[in-house]
């Protein structure tokens, strides 16, 4: 039976920003202006950063776009402590609960209630690779990380959609432990 190898995006601290929050950062009827082109099809890394502004620090982190219905902060464990605040692991848009913090732009603030999170693990997977690889939507898998500082990471999640391409996305915490870089190939046991 074939391996099932999934390539790695190591995802670093960013920013998913409303469009009422996009103008208030920067300015009435801004658009964000693309840098480059992500994995997934439509989104991308912005030209556009900001400041987070915790209680105990602050950090730059970049915008990708499109615009969410909803601003969402994600960062890293190391990050959190920077800044001050006590993120939890969530999935991507649920936010309830969340610690809120001050976002800085160039045109303005705004101090969100609640939106920063340390991303999920997750796997995106094309409709195809589910059925290739005998895997359903918001299924749970173990992944193997060999090499010198070689792993398994629980607890992926796996969204599959017939809109993604096969993508392990992990923050740069958890891509350093394991020695990854982009690109590179880990296993679904």
């Amino acid at each position: 039976m074939d391996k099932k190898l999934v390539p790695v995006g190591v995802s670093n601290r960013h920013v998913h920003l409303g469009k009422e929050d996009i103008e208030a950062l920067f300015g009435e009827g801004y658009e964000l202006t693309v840098m480059k082109d992500l994995t997934q099809p439509g989104q991308y890394a912005a030209n556009e950063k900001i400041e987070i502004v915790g209680p105990k620090g602050s950090l730059v982190a970049r915008i990708l776009g499109p615009a969410r219905k909803t601003t969402q902060i994600e960062i890293s464990k190391s990050d959190q402590f920077a800044i001050g605040v006590s993120a939890p692991v969530r999935n991507s848009g649920d936010l309830t609960g969340t610690p809120g913090v001050k976002i800085v732009g160039p045109k303005g603030s705004v101090e969100l209630k609640e939106g920063t999170i340390i991303a999920s693990r997750h796997i995106h997977m094309h409709t195809s690779d589910a059925e290739k690889f005998n895997i359903e939507d918001n299924s749970y898998v173990d992944v193997k990380v060999s090499g010198e500082r070689g792993l398994i990471f629980s607890n992926v999640l796996v969204r599959v959609n017939k809109d993604y391409v096969l993508d392990m996305h992990l923050d740069l915490d958890e891509a350093n432990a394991a020695g990854l870089k982009n690109g590179e190939l880990v296993q679904i046991l």
